[in-house]
């Protein structure tokens, strides 16, 4: 007749090897959870003749969202190899501003706000690019623009990974507007509004018009009060009127 002693000895054996059991199912789970039945990237592989696990793309695979059948429009040149004249959608003022937006952004550091390749770091040394109102470059077509922010020339290196599609055609659009306004003539006006620009033009220049006060009125900085003088501070908010844009 077995004692209590060897009772509690036995329950003991059994609850360990229970433990144990439990200890090397758990193990083994977590192995095959780390270590799954499946090929992974570059693993060798038996299956396969040549010994790789990794499969080579199919011939003219595209990647899911990534066709470009348009392919001037993902890099200015059309089919013929020539830049194309125009981007592929519909050019719109908030296009325009899109564009003079981000030109100043990545373009006006080298090229100038104005496109007279006389930016800020060409100041500092840099190498000077082209001026924009070149009469090369007047002639070149937006495509071509839109090309070498993709591709890059010379010096100037590649924007694509900076500039989304559609923003470098903005900023292509964009530089024909900054050429167009140092080049502007007064016969591409339409007939109204040429009228309008040369009776303004004949206008007499008047003192007020030059930042000079009128006969009788008070003077900068003076106000109107029994002649008493104020110094009014500068103003940095308000530009003369009729002052370019920087």
């Amino acid at each position: 007749m077995r004692t209590d002693q060897g009772i509690e000895r036995n329950g003991l054996r059994r609850l360990g090897l229970c433990l144990a059991a439990c200890a090397l199912l758990t193990a083994g789970c977590r192995l095959n959870m780390h270590d799954q039945a499946r090929v992974e990237p570059y693993e060798e592989s038996d299956f396969f003749d040549d010994g790789v696990g990794s499969r080579p793309l199919p011939a003219n695979t595209v990647a899911r969202g990534d066709l470009r059948a348009d392919v001037g429009a993902y890099t200015g040149i059309s089919a013929a190899g020539q830049p194309l004249a125009a981007p592929p959608f519909p050019v719109t003022r908030q296009v325009l501003q899109r564009g003079e937006e981000r030109y100043n952004v990545f373009c006006s550091p080298c090229h100038s706000r104005v496109g007279d390749g006389q930016g800020m770091i060409v100041q500092r040394g840099f190498k000077q690019p082209t001026s924009f109102h070149d009469p090369r470059l007047r002639g070149s077509q937006v495509g071509y623009f839109f090309n070498v922010m993709t591709e890059g020339y010379g010096v100037m290196p590649s924007y694509a990974p900076q500039i989304p599609v559609n923003d470098r055609w903005a900023i292509a659009a964009y530089i024909r507007v900054l050429q167009y306004s140092q080049n502007a003539r007064l016969a591409d006006l339409s007939p109204e509004r040429r009228a309008l620009v040369q009776e303004r033009l004949a206008r007499p220049v008047r003192p007020m018009d030059q930042g000079m006060p009128a006969p009788g009125a008070p003077g900068p900085g003076q106000t109107g009060h029994s002649g008493s003088v104020e110094t009014a501070p500068p103003s940095h908010d308000q530009a003369p009127e009729g002052a370019d844009h920087p």
